[in-house]
């Protein structure tokens, strides 16, 4: 077969998936509505297509003809229809996107690019084999969960769509008999049958708790075996290369993180019950799994004493157990697993009920509470000390103090295997639930703690001015505020009095920091480990959380007797344009500090700071947020190498270019020399959590990438050429003029509030039930004070997109005509350069998905129409002038050229996510003109809905 048929055979195989799963929804959509509602689907669209194609007067006609014409219910069905093939589209790229992936595996070919495989071949190649030791002994590599409401999808729903997926993936996998092909295809026909019939909204509002469990709903589908799993085939590789692996285990370099249930800024439901509601039902889930792997491996470790022996350790293990059955007395591996099952089962019993009274927050459920933590102080003081109670604590077996003795216990069972010639059977099961203790312990996933700055002013302000009466904290300038902190953090004596009557604000506060104490007797350390502070411009920022800790017995400053200690990171979070451009000199100035740096060794000499891309874009735009991360770190590499501290960056990106979003692997090894080290943490938000972490194959490639990626950009000489002083310089004029012109439309022109919030969806989100936190920081349409999340989400569901391009064009237009040979210089920037050509691939992607003609019609939204043609023409003349200027920097003829795998996944969905559009503006209109019908509101938030599963990086 040559080239040009395999890729027609491959995309044949796509589109085999994409038209039997619409066949198959168009059926259930015969047999719900009949004929006539199947048609009135299929003009819709023929007419989208026509206006996409031609998108003249007649064709724009025709189509608001249609939609007008249709009645609440007709409108929802089409919405619902279009909507649904999106995601069953999404399903179908996904399974070829494994089905592609196990097609070179079985073919023999050579390792793709982002893969294990590939890394540690390039590794070894570049002659690095020896290091791979020292990289994994400071590696942190750490996907962190967040809850920022992208994701619109129901977890019923997702439940539907794994079930459709399960069935597609059978097929690939299993050679079936045609009476096997017919019960796939019911299968198939029936998970599309109860997708239809499954409600897409939320009738209620989220709570925070809805949040964790959204969240851990991805642990059990894919995490909790996925990364095990990908740690196992990362140490069989290197065992492979160098026999020394073989005998030893790679560290703990990988977890996955988690903001839910810990980020308060913004968010005022967050509180400590629920951060110990969360912890304890992260702890739950944890348990529980390992609890199903200790009771599938008693099934399979049947080693009869007869057969084989045993060490002294496991017999005692054995011995100790309460299986006392006659038909196990020979069965050493089988009782000793039974008894490590009956004390974890024991520790779940604690946990559980914590779980249950943390999501209560009211006097009943305290008082029951206090009444069970009396009840079980005597069989784990830790656990009551922390205010968790049983449900029921069975057969009177003894907790598990820490995951390390379960993990001790285990280890028990795998060298007594080893030691006796079953070192085989100690590769399976068992080798996976070791490392799952190892990476997830007790608590699953660490919670990181987020709060903003100005909350930390207010707090410390208070408890100073009750313990020191006379100080005005807020009226203190820095350098003041910095001495008075670093005095208060070196006196043993607390300023926070029980005695002492605080606001509730403070209260509330102070209540998150005694739950962290708390947490890690019950826990463990690594359940909290992180504090990352919103805003954060200046040292006393951190001084001020740093005091917080000291008051709760986190944190302890140095003595002639004592070492300084610190049981949380304290982490800075530079995000607007201003705090980028000072996070360096306030990381210098606070490792000028002596007891800052002590506390700094006391965490291993290690400090991390937070970039934000969602703020700095809002605040200057795509290319100057960009611009400006990319310099902020160059200058903290120097900034940390000067004072001898290992750095770690967290990425704080999004799902859609416009808040940092893009591929991983890109994004990786486009980041400075020196930046990564090794050590990288990224935001995973919204819909994106469920695009990579909802399918088994999916989480597990995307795992591989991060891995992978990291690996590359520590152990390999940078790609690309370093960019020379002309560069930088033709870099920097473009920022400026980007940001000039991104800020002369949102921020300088008179009305562009107004365009906004009528021209798109923004009224609308902010009332959709898709997260806890408000849509805006404040009660105002003020651009300034509406986060980030929603003010993207909102350009990308009228396909405007502009966060994720705009500047760029009238940028590269003024370079132009001041630099004579500007263009090849910008031409050779986009070859050698990774950082800027990751940038244009990035905004290549979002003006894919971008539609001018479309955006045109959320423009007739706006009831001013002078002001809608001056500004719509404004965005119309830069969209022209970006997509020109980007063609000829990369020359290519059409946008997406260089990535035909995206291109064509663009062509298949823009059918489908078109006619959401065009609904969409027409409910709107409805909506806006006084239609109170339910039916007008609900199918908006349908569409919302559809058009961002249609879109999947949107948000």
């Amino acid at each position: 077969m040559d080239g040009s048929k395999s890729v027609e055979f491959k995309d044949e195989l796509l589109g085999r998936d994409i038209r039997q799963l619409g066949r198959m929804l168009g059926d259930t959509i015969r047999t719900q509505h009949g004929d006539e509602a199947f048609n009135r689907i299929e003009n819709v669209r023929q007419l989208a297509i026509r206006f996409r194609r031609e998108q003249d007067a007649g064709a724009q006609a025709l189509l608001e003809e249609a939609l007008h014409a249709l009645s609440p219910d007709e409108t929802s069905q089409l919405i619902r229809a279009f909507g649904y093939f999106s995601l069953l589209s999404n399903i179908a790229e996904d399974q070829h996107h494994t089905r592609r992936s196990r097609a070179h595996l079985l073919a023999g070919s050579a390792p793709r690019l982002g893969s294990l495989a590939k890394a540690v071949q390039n590794v070894v190649g570049a002659g690095r084999t020896s290091s791979f030791g020292e990289f994994f002994a400071e590696a942190h590599i750490s996907p962190v969960f967040t809850a920022h409401p992208t994701e619109v999808q129901r977890k019923s729903t997702l439940n539907c769509q794994m079930a459709i997926a399960r069935e597609l993936d059978e097929r690939d996998r299993v050679q079936m008999t045609p009476e096997e092909q017919e019960q796939n295809d019911e299968a198939l026909a029936r998970g599309i049958h109860t997708l239809w019939q499954t409600r897409l909204l939320r009738t209620a509002k989220l709570s925070v708790m809805d949040e964790v469990e959204n969240g851990l709903s991805f642990f059990d589908r894919t995490i909790l075996n996925g990364l095990p799993q990908l740690y196992s085939t990362l140490q069989d590789m290197l065992a492979k290369l160098d026999a020394r692996w073989a005998g030893e285990e790679l560290p703990t370099f990988m977890k996955v993180g988690s903001w839910i249930g810990g980020d308060r800024d913004g968010n005022p439901f967050v509180t400590a019950t629920v951060l110990r509601a969360t912890l304890a039902r992260q702890a739950d889930v944890a348990l529980e799994h390992y609890l199903g792997e200790l009771h599938k491996l008693a099934s399979q470790l049947s080693l009869a004493q007869t057969m084989t022996g045993c060490s002294e350790q496991l017999r005692q293990l054995a011995d100790a157990s309460p299986d006392h059955s006659p038909h196990r007395v020979d069965e050493p591996y089988r009782r000793a697993i039974y008894g490590i099952h009956n004390r974890l089962a024991a520790n779940r019993a604690l946990l559980t009920s914590a779980a249950a009274a943390g999501r209560a927050d009211t006097g009943a459920a305290a008082s029951a509470a206090a009444s069970a933590r009396a009840a079980v102080a005597t069989i784990w003081p830790a656990a009551a000390a922390a205010g968790y109670a049983p449900a029921a604590p069975g057969a009177g077996a003894q907790p598990y103090a820490s995951a390390q003795e379960l993990l001790a216990d285990l280890e028990t069972v795998h060298e007594s295997l080893v030691a006796h010639g079953s070192a085989v059977l100690a590769r399976g099961r068992l080798r996976q639930l070791r490392r799952a203790v190892k990476v997830f312990g007790f608590s699953l996933a660490p919670v990181d703690l987020r709060q903003n700055s100005d909350v930390h002013e207010r707090v410390v302000a208070e408890i100073l001015s009750c313990a020191r009466p006379g100080i005005d904290y807020a009226a203190l300038s820095e350098p003041e505020r910095c001495k008075l902190l670093l005095e208060e953090l070196h006196t043993p004596r607390l300023l926070i009095s029980p005695y002492t009557s605080y606001s509730e604000e403070t209260s509330g506060e102070l209540a998150i920091f005694r739950a962290v104490s708390e947490a890690h007797r019950a826990y463990g350390a690594e359940s909290i480990t992180n504090y990352i502070i919103s805003k954060a411009d200046s040292v006393s920022d951190l001084l001020e959380v740093a005091l917080l800790l000291k008051e709760h017995g986190l944190l302890r400053a140095g003595s002639v007797t004592e070492e300084s200690s610190m049981a949380v990171n304290i982490i800075p979070l530079f995000e607007t344009i201003g705090d980028l451009q000072a996070g360096p000199d306030i990381m210098d100035r606070a490792f000028r500090l002596p007891l800052y740096m002590d506390l700094v060794r006391s965490r291993g000499s290690l400090q991390e700071v937070m970039l934000g891309y969602s703020d700095s874009n809002k605040d200057g735009g795509f290319l100057t947020s960009g611009w400006e991360l990319y310099k902020a770190e160059i200058e903290l590499v120097e900034v940390f190498k000067r004072h001898n501290v290992k750095m770690r960056l967290f990425h704080g990106r999004g799902g859609s270019v416009g808040r940092g979003g893009g591929p991983s692997y890109e994004a990786i090894l486009a980041q400075p020399q020196g930046a990564v080290q090794g050590r990288i943490r990224l935001t995973e938000q919204g819909e994106v959590i469920t695009a990579k972490y909802a399918n088994p194959e999916v989480c597990r490639r995307n795992l591989e990438v991060m891995v992978a990626a990291t690996m590359e950009a520590t152990m390999l000489p940078p790609r690309g050429i370093e960019p020379d002083a002309a560069q930088l310089a033709a870099m920097q004029a473009l920022s400026d003029e980007a940001m000039r012109s991104y800020r002369s439309l949102v921020y300088e022109t008179e009305g562009f509030e107004t365009y906004f919030w009528e021209s798109t969806v923004i009224s609308e989100i902010a009332a959709l039930n898709i997260g806890s936190r408000p849509a805006s920081r404040k009660k105002s349409t003020a651009i300034e004070d509406l986060r980030a999340i929603p003010w993207v989400l909102s350009w990308a569901q009228c396909r405007v997109m502009l966060p994720g391009w705009f500047g760029f064009g009238s940028a590269v237009q003024k370079f132009l005509g001041t630099q004579p040979d500007g263009l090849a210089l910008l031409q050779k920037m986009y070859r050698d350069w990774p950082f800027f050509n990751t940038l244009l691939s990035n905004m290549d992607m979002v003006l894919a998905k971008s539609d001018i003609a479309i955006a045109s019609r959320y423009a007739t939204l706006v009831s001013d129409a002078t002001l809608r043609e001056a500004i719509f023409g404004r965005i119309r003349a830069e969209h022209e002038r970006t997509i020109a200027a980007l063609k000829e920097i990369t020359g290519q003829a059409e946008l997406q050229d260089a990535n035909p795998l995206l291109q064509r996944s663009i062509r298949n969905r823009f059918p489908y996510i078109d006619p959401l559009n065009h609904l969409q503006v027409e409910l709107l209109r409805r909506f806006r003109d006084g239609d109170s019908d339910p039916a007008t509101r609900e199918g908006i938030h349908l569409s919302i809905n559809g058009i961002a599963a249609g879109l999947r990086n949107s948000g």
